[in-house]
């Protein structure tokens, strides 16, 4: 099949005008989130297919946009939904069900469910393009003139099949991606005036790489870490770990340059890598693919992950949606695996005022839609938390999902002025949310089970009260024995509470002689909502 190369000038002029339009269908935030629309949902992770491959149940991940189906609360608005295999319908008809005040039959009417039938490892808009009678079919059943594009993340693949349809994307285009990499991320951060990491541009070799480290090192000589990452690395599963302190005696003080390029070769070889069963000749050779980039690594006794999320409307307003103190884990605390909300009182304001000026850069620029940043947080003993930008998610991310949850289970606000979230009734809420529990105890579990034992133990999200779980990736379970939720309440140790009864739950009723570890007890388990340190 000829593919569009959105490369070429005419073409990206052509994608450029029809994304146009929707600031001019939609000039205000209201209007574009109250009108009457046909949604197209591309869940499609349109990454580096071998960089993905390192999360296990990746395949499932296209289950993570199904909170778009919150759309369906305005009984105008239709969505079509995309995915590689189809969904297995209680997963679906476990969402309907949550739409407060929407008949089902109401709002199944308005969901129309495709699949390629194609489990390629290839990205899913890859697969679309592939089939053109689906994508005849996609167009026919859209009111052009009321229709826009969601996807997770926006590539050529995306902006090519924008233009096949002639619904525009509304997502920040391909050759804006660059702000959301590693390098990008840090160019940002520098022309924000946003505290950041000393660190290196992107390079495209391993002698490069040395040289940057060699170049920081020089900079900082009493550094004792760095951080090697994929340019575009997801989840923390492209970074690696230098701890220089082993190689000081191949390039003591006052040593040459060379022997500090020498020293970071060797170190190289002896990193501590965050994904499983990475190694240093798997990951030297992504380098000239992907390119990377080496960083000080923020050292600190007090230290947490907080993030920031935002949006940008077709009107190029810059709008605060979130902020979260970041559940890590991995060999050294890199990798994502959960989210709590809000972020510490102690610094939420503070990151709303960074997320915005970053925002209003990446605004200015053509972006739009989704963006999240990572940041680092150390309380230096004094209790004034100081800030570092890590980087830029210009796309949807973990943290994306567990509040659109909480958005369409309380059909609440955000509340700019404490960073708090409140429900319809006034209530502030709390969440706990991750996309990896995961215990080998849980393999084998069907979506009709989790549902079986979600009803018998009450587990369910009460609209009565507001509290309860919501759970997603119920596809992962099986196989993987993965799952992901967010578990509401009205007070921290509430969510905590609930999210704790959950596991105690799940592992009741699923028991296993050889169990392993769910990933978040990396940090600890049961959880608590004060301490995270990892």
């Amino acid at each position: 099949m000829q593919m569009l190369n959105i490369s070429d000038l005419e073409e990206t002029d052509k994608f450029r005008q029809l994304q146009s339009t929707l600031g001019e269908r939609w000039r205000t935030v209201e209007t574009f989130d109250n009108s009457d629309a046909d949604i197209l949902i591309i869940p499609s992770l349109s990454i580096d297919q071998r960089e993905l491959r390192k999360v296990d149940g990746c395949e499932h991940y296209e289950e993570r946009l199904l909170f778009s189906l919150i759309r369906l609360q305005n009984p105008r608005n239709r969505l079509i939904y995309v995915t590689s295999l189809p969904l297995h319908p209680s997963i679906i008809d476990y969402y309907l069900q949550l739409l407060p005040g929407i008949p089902f039959s109401h709002a199944r009417n308005r969901l129309l469910l495709l699949s390629t039938y194609d489990t390629s490892l290839k990205p899913l808009t890859q697969k679309i393009l592939e089939r053109p009678r689906l994508i005849s079919r996609i167009r026919q059943a859209l009111r052009l003139d009321k229709s826009f594009m969601v996807c997770y993340n926006a590539t050529q693949l995306e902006a090519q099949l924008s233009l096949k349809l002639g619904v525009p994307l509304y997502a920040a285009a391909p050759d804006l991606q660059i702000w959301g990499t590693k390098s990008g991320s840090r160019e940002i951060f520098a022309e924000s005036h946003v505290p950041h990491p000393d660190g290196s541009e992107r390079v495209w070799s391993e002698l490069d790489l040395a040289q940057a480290a060699a170049d920081l090192w020089e900079r900082q000589p009493t550094l004792q870490r760095m951080v090697v990452k994929l340019n575009e690395g997801i989840s923390g599963e492209g970074n690696a770990l230098l701890d220089l302190r082993p190689i000081l005696n191949l390039a003591p003080p006052g040593g040459s340059h060379n022997e500090r390029v020498a020293a970071m070769k060797e170190g190289f070889v002896r990193m501590r890598f965050q994904a499983k069963e990475e190694n240093w000749e798997n990951f030297s050779g992504r380098i000239c693919e992907l390119g990377a980039i080496v960083e000080a690594f923020v050292e600190g006794e007090i230290k947490r992950s907080p993030s920031v999320q935002g949006r940008i409307t077709p009107s190029g307003d810059v709008e605060i949606l979130s902020t979260h103190d970041q559940i890590l884990g991995g060999p050294d605390g890199q990798i994502y695996l959960g989210c709590r909300f809000p972020a510490d009182e102690a610094y939420r304001l503070q990151l709303q005022q960074l997320g915005l000026k970053i925002g209003r850069n990446l605004a200015a620029k053509g972006a739009l839609e989704r963006f999240g940043v990572d940041f680092i947080a150390v309380d230096p003993g004094n209790g004034q938390w100081e800030m570092q930008a890590i980087e830029i998610n210009l796309r949807k991310g973990g943290t994306t999902h567990p509040l659109m949850t909480l958005k369409l289970m309380t059909n609440g606000r955000y509340d700019l002025s404490t960073g708090l979230f409140y429900s319809q009734h006034g209530r502030p809420k709390y969440y706990i949310a991750t996309d990896n529990l995961q215990k080998d105890r849980y393999r084998g579990l069907l979506p009709n089970d989790l549902m079986d034992i979600v009803a018998h133990h009450r587990l369910h999200f009460d609209t009565g009260t507001e509290t309860g779980t919501v759970f997603h990736l119920m596809g992962c379970l099986s196989q993987f024995g993965k799952l992901g939720l967010t578990s509401i309440g009205d007070s921290p140790q509430q969510a905590e509470d609930i999210y704790n009864k959950v596991v105690k739950v799940l592992d009741e009723e699923t028991p296993s002689n050889n169990d392993n570890l769910s990933l978040l007890s990396e940090c600890a388990i049961p959880i608590t909502w004060e301490g995270w340190n990892c």
